[in-house]
């Protein structure tokens, strides 16, 4: 099975009449709904929203993006600091989408949505710049359009390196072919900033698909056979070196059961990690309920004691889902800032007088 081209028809298709099965119920922001064109609205395919990961002034990199409606969404969230690249491999869903750029730049206020040809596991590869060198050089053979997407790749990469600031998708991860998945995962880790930050909605199953239902075009276009195991989707970013990686919804109710195997919406949140060991002052401690906890730098946080940590850690962990779990102890600007080593065990002289608080509450005054 052609992967590509079973994939690109089946969506090319959606973008001329709705497909109403290739998308589950999703609860979207209704103000953000209120500016996009109705075509865009009816003709979106996702199971999640990530859109609500956007912050203002984002660079925001949308991943099969299809007719648009999570760029348009993510456009009036980042504001005018801030710009949105979609990119999409099928004609008919780019078609769609750029169909409406004018307008909605009026409404935006500015254009701030680029619509790029791409496969996204091959974020480096411009497609249209590929066609017109194909067109230019007709007689090219293999050996000259391979040496033709090196150099343009390394002159001129679709995304760029560490350009963006958030990598989104919605129900497409699954529909890249096996094959290629390591290197899209890599792909998505190569184009983000350092502290960028991963929102994917996609679908996963409880149980390996077989072979005979992921060589079925319909389902694995469809967004059901080529799903991701559950375990292995947050291995995938772990193993390209991403950090608090985890599974921020989950659906509680799977969207379809097919041969007694269950598939559900869930959206991954992952990090690209700072290089940052310097300590500047600022203190954790891991309230429990467990002996100690472990992070996905190898970390280790044991219960009940004072530890140093960088800043960027500081940051990643105030701004994780595990937030609930520590006390924050900020820093004495009159600390003297120097690497961190083996030991990081911190004394309570250096913090005395300066604010705790647990994650991210305020401070409060005794009962």
């Amino acid at each position: 099975m052609n992967t590509e081209s079973k994939v690109s028809e089946r969506y090319a298709e959606g973008a001329r009449e709705v497909q109403p099965s290739l998308c589950c119920p999703v609860d979207y922001d209704a103000a953000l709904l209120k500016l996009l064109p109705q075509e865009i609205i009816d003709k979106d395919y996702g199971c999640g929203d990530p859109s609500r990961y956007v912050k203002k002034g984002d660079r925001v990199l949308d991943l099969g993006s299809g007719g648009g409606k999570i760029c348009y969404m993510a456009a009036q969230l980042v504001g005018s600091h801030g710009f949105v690249i979609g990119v999409d491999m099928t004609d008919e869903m780019l078609e769609l989408a750029r169909k409406y750029q004018p307008e909605m730049a009026d409404k935006l206020g500015a254009d701030l949505v680029s619509f790029r040809k791409g496969y996204i596991q091959d974020l480096a590869l411009d497609l249209d710049a590929q066609e017109a060198f194909l067109t230019d050089n007709p007689d090219a053979d293999e050996a000259a359009l391979a040496a033709w997407e090196r150099e343009q790749k390394s002159r001129k990469p679709l995304v760029e390196d560490g350009s963006v600031d958030i990598v989104v998708s919605n129900c497409v991860l699954n529909l890249v072919d096996e094959k290629h998945r390591e290197h899209m995962i890599n792909e998505i880790y190569r184009v983000l900033a350092p502290g960028g930050r991963v929102a994917i909605s996609d679908i996963v199953c409880d149980e390996e698909v077989p072979k005979h239902l992921k060589d079925d075009a319909h389902l694995w276009s469809g967004c059901i056979s080529g799903a991701f195991h559950e375990k292995q989707f947050l291995q995938v970013f772990l193993d390209a070196g991403f950090v608090d990686v985890a599974y921020d919804k989950w659906d509680e109710t799977p969207w379809q059961v097919v041969e007694d195997i269950e598939f559900r919406s869930v959206t991954v949140v992952a990090t690209k990690p700072m290089e940052d060991n310097l300590d500047r002052g600022h203190t954790v401690i891991y309230r429990g309920p467990f002996a100690q906890l472990i992070d996905d730098e190898g970390n280790r946080y044991q219960r009940g004691e004072r530890l140093s940590v960088s800043e960027t850690t500081w940051n990643s962990l105030l701004n994780s889902m595990a937030k609930d779990s520590f006390i924050f102890i900020e820093a004495d600007p009159a600390f003297q800032g120097r690497y961190i080593t083996g030991d990081r065990h911190r004394n309570a002289v250096a913090n005395k007088g300066m604010p705790q608080r647990i994650g991210g509450k305020k401070k409060s005054s005794c009962c």
